[in-house]
């Protein structure tokens, strides 16, 4: 699950390569992955002076808002978040072949357990891929890239409507030339994209930008509104979380105005290229920034995006650990 090529070189070895050997092999790499993500977790909990661990506990043991009625509800909305994004990809891989409710959440815990250590979760492509045999495999990167962009839709139009208005609101000193540069930059991006379409000069894992642009037009447009609607529910769910959680240490905010900053925090922190496991300091950073112009403690803020983190990823990872260690490449059917 390190990458697609990794899987493809083992079922390619000779045939003197003993099928003990290949076993071998592949147990070696399920258990590299688990290893290298809980060491990652470790490090990152235990090591990491960015999170400042020991003053994180020592505010949360003085903190009285927690309770086991508390971290349920917390709980239950990480699992509520996992679970819309577990029918999201269940959805998207229904448009070329029946999935059931069960190997979507296999496919997509695991594949957050074996992405952990890759830059912006690239990894969590292949290792989606890999559950499925060679000839759906390109479909799948495909499927996966669609679903990941319409949750970054999402991202970016609350985002850049909580952007305006936080800078409406707070009166930023924003240097507006450079935002017309930066508007003017991603249209000619647009462009480039679009004649490089037109003529066929882009290519994806073997496929053209316009035969990818032609793959999604085949699926139903009630299916994309479907897509969007469950990364809107997501997002919902996550950025309440995050709220919910201002109020547990005491932050006296409205919805509306805690989710002019949050809505925000999210579009800047998606767009800082990171490793999964310290998407926590770039999201950290960024919120204790945006989140000093109403002035709340930054060890709150540090303490909630770290809470956030261990909720929404550290937890499921552990999870996916299970799937790693269980994996087993597909043989004549996915």
């Amino acid at each position: 699950m390190l990458h697609l090529s990794v899987f493809d070189l083992i079922c390619s070895m000779p045939l003197d390569v003993t099928y003990k050997s290949k076993q071998f092999l592949f147990v070696l790499i399920k258990i590299s992955i688990v290893v290298c993500a809980f060491y990652f977790i470790y490090a990152k909990i235990a090591k990491n002076d960015t999170l400042k661990v020991s003053s994180f506990l020592s505010f949360l043991n003085q903190n009285d808002a927690f309770s086991p009625k508390l971290i349920l509800i917390l709980l239950l909305l990480s699992i509520f978040n996992w679970y819309f994004e577990i029918l999201k990809w269940q959805h998207l891989v229904k448009t070329i072949m029946p999935i059931s409710f069960v190997s979507a959440l296999e496919q997509s815990l695991g594949s957050l357990t074996a992405s952990l250590i890759t830059p912006n979760r690239i990894g969590d492509y292949g290792a989606k891929a890999i559950y499925f045999r060679k000839g759906f495999r390109t479909k799948i990167v495909l499927l996966n890239l669609l679903g990941n962009l319409a949750q970054m839709s999402i991202t970016l139009i609350f985002g850049v409507i909580g952007l305006l208005l936080l800078i409406q609101r707070y009166a930023l000193d924003v240097n507006f030339s450079k935002l017309i540069l930066l508007f003017v930059t991603l249209i000619a991006i647009g462009f480039i994209t679009w004649l490089a379409t037109k003529h066929r000069l882009i290519n994806i894992k073997g496929q053209t930008l316009s035969t990818v642009i032609d793959f999604v037009k085949h699926i139903p447009l009630k299916r994309h509104g479907l897509i969007l609607l469950l990364s809107l529910l997501r997002y919902a769910i996550f950025s309440f979380q995050f709220y919910f959680l201002l109020g547990l240490f005491g932050v006296n905010m409205s919805y509306f105005e805690a989710m002019i900053i949050i809505s925000s925090m999210y579009l800047l922190a998606s767009i800082v290229p990171s490793i999964s496991l310290f998407d926590v300091v770039v999201k950290g950073s960024v919120a204790v920034f945006l989140f000093s112009y109403v002035e709340v403690n930054e060890l709150v803020i540090l303490s909630i995006t770290t809470l956030m983190w261990l909720f929404n990823f550290v937890i499921p990872s552990l999870f996916g650990s299970y799937f790693v260690l269980n994996f087993k490449l597909p043989k004549a059917v996915a």
